[in-house]
């Protein structure tokens, strides 16, 4: 069973905003899916509307096969979702927020206390745990806040810019835990604008601009829409005349090339020929570089 279906999902905004285009997805359960693109490209609107919090104007989506209009009850108990504005009350301390809100989907005081203390200490909060909130950084408050989306144990996690405001031990113990929850099943809909984090983290890919998706698929199904071969960097005292590169600097050039065992060649050539070669190796594109030569492929059909 898929975990999310979207089936040509719009949302359109007065005077006509395409916050989110035709938009179709399956994303399998246990999935860390990454929904890809930058601040106003529609991933805030996209977990509004597949929690219920907004009506689409067209298409529809199934959430472990519910409709979030018709069952938002139902939504809600069986997922979690982490925005970067997540309510909680200041004069509360961490503890008793993560009870009130355990008890708001239904857990009985006990069983949300001890899940409350082990979240705590897995977020590195457990010694500021009877704080009030009123006294936790920026970075604190992101780390509570996932803590009160994971409360109830939901299958699906919705997560808007998860280590947005943390410090890196933090944001590691973060990206540790969306890890061992999608070992144990859970579906990750992770938004950011963050690439390079997103291909550390996730299994899956969506990219988004403008409300209209891009591309979905792995890293390597990416690629192979834009470029599957590789880029070379190169420092050598002489080069092949037939070699087609990029200078980098005085004595660094940059090319590509469709199998990375041609590199061996023309090391063998250059070292024929009494180059001196400092440095060489080759890479595969990045999440980042695909993003941004889809994005140039999108604006090049709309003029």
């Amino acid at each position: 069973m898929e975990a999310i279906v979207i089936e040509n999902l719009e949302k359109i905004f007065p005077p006509d905003i395409h916050a989110v285009d035709q938009i179709r997805l399956q994303i399998a359960q246990g999935e860390v899916f990454g929904f890809l693109g930058p601040n106003g490209a529609g991933k805030t609107t996209m977990v509004k509307l597949l929690n219920g919090m907004l009506e689409p104007t067209a298409g529809s989506a199934s959430i472990m096969g519910l409709d979030p209009l018709k069952d938002t009850t139902g939504i809600h108990a069986i997922s979690g979702v982490l925005t970067e504005h997540a309510m909680m009350y200041d004069q509360m301390s961490a503890v008793e927020n993560l009870q009130f809100f355990g008890e708001v989907f239904g857990l009985q005081k006990d069983e949300t206390t001890k899940r409350a203390l082990e979240l705590l200490q897995t977020l590195q909060l457990d010694e500021a745990k009877d704080q009030k909130l009123a006294t936790y950084s920026t970075g604190m408050r992101q780390r509570l806040s996932l803590a009160r989306a994971l409360i109830h144990k939901p299958k699906i996690l919705f997560l808007d810019e998860p280590t947005s405001g943390l410090d890196p031990e933090s944001a590691m113990a973060v990206n540790q835990l969306i890890q061992q929850l999608a070992n144990q099943g859970v579906t990750i809909f992770l938004c950011t604008h963050q690439l390079r984090y997103a291909q550390e983290l996730c299994t899956n890919y969506g990219l988004i601009s403008q409300g209209k998706l891009l591309a979905t698929g792995t890293l390597e199904q990416l690629r192979k829409q834009v470029y599957d071969g590789y880029t070379v960097r190169l420092k050598s005292s002489w080069l092949p005349d037939t070699l087609h590169y990029t200078k980098i600097a005085d004595d660094e050039i940059e090319f590509q090339l469709e199998h990375e065992e041609d590199i061996a060649a023309i090391i063998r050539d250059i070292v024929m020929h009494g180059g001196n070669i400092t440095h060489v190796s080759s890479r595969k594109m990045s999440l980042e570089e695909i993003y941004f030569a889809l994005m140039k492929e999108a604006e090049g059909e709309r003029k």
